[in-house]
């Protein structure tokens, strides 16, 4: 039996994964910000809730080490929670803008705090949930906040091709085995609305999109990937269809940005990952 977390798990593609995952008899902790939901959707599957909002690295932090202090280890760590298209920009906590706050920052460290668990376990693992928009994205080192100017999708591109930048390089600083994973188009309550042209866009898009029971499969295949591999659907555009391996973009596959990116994350966030594992 593997201890699990996966963060997000209160609904969307994240209850699927957790809910799967605890039909094989698997320990799961789903790892939400809301009591109601997250209790609502542990008890249903047989899971626990614990608190965790991924947009106040205070609230990481206690997430992590009290779970440390409870369970000692662990197996397999999903990076799935995440929003997506933020009207307008918002600040999270600490003061990063709200995005790249919670899909990167937010996951960076909680993954970096947990190394001490995941390294006690039989073998650690990480998938980290992107999307294949991370294809438009750019890392923006001018810009990382939108202080300047903020598109709401071009932020959330921004911390999507941050997910890929992050796992992959993850896998080559340590001895964990880190995957990536995208859900295609899936219906979930991820996009927030703005102005019309754009509710009429997610509107389209959403006409075109898998199940979020569908949209959770690429991520279950991920977890018995190897590292440095990618899933996604194989449909056209990977927007639906049945888990395959996939390939991420040239941009995602730059060492030189994702090493630059680590080091802003380690100094942003507070959490330095020489400090916390002998791997290198």
């Amino acid at each position: 039996m593997a201890v699990i977390i996966v963060t997000g798990a209160s609904g969307g593609i994240g209850i699927h994964i957790a809910s799967a995952l605890a039909e094989q008899g698997h320990e799961v902790v789903i790892a939400a910000r809301g009591r109601e939901r997250g209790e609502a959707a542990a008890t249903r599957i047989g899971a626990e809730w614990r608190h965790l909002d991924l947009g106040d690295l205070t609230s990481v932090r206690r997430f992590a080490q009290d779970f440390g202090q409870r369970y000692g280890r662990l197996d397999l760590l999903i990076n799935n929670a995440g929003v997506m298209a933020v009207p307008r920009r918002e600040l999270t906590t600490d003061g990063f803008e709200r995005q790249f706050g919670v899909n990167h920052l937010g996951h960076f460290a909680l993954t970096g705090l947990l190394l001490p668990a995941l390294e006690a376990g039989d073998d650690g693992r990480v998938v980290t949930v992107t999307s294949g928009l991370h294809r438009r994205g750019r890392i923006d080192f001018d810009d990382l906040m939108g202080e300047r100017r903020y598109r709401q999708f071009g932020a959330y591109c921004q911390s999507k091709l941050a997910n890929v930048l992050f796992g992959l390089e993850l896998g080559r600083r340590t001895g964990l085995t880190s995957v990536l994973a995208h859900p295609g188009v899936a219906h979930t309550d991820l996009a927030r609305t703005g102005s019309r042209a754009r509710d009429l866009v997610i509107a389209l898009v959403r006409r075109s999109a898998q199940s979020a029971a569908a949209g959770a499969q690429p991520i279950l295949r991920a977890i018995e990937g190897k590292t440095g591999e990618a899933y996604g659907p194989d449909g056209p555009g990977e927007r639906r269809g049945e888990p395959t391996r996939i390939e991420v973009s040239a941009a995602g596959r730059d060492e030189a940005v994702a090493r630059r990116l680590w080091a802003i994350s380690e100094e942003l966030t507070g959490v330095r990952y020489g400090t916390l594992t002998t791997a290198q």
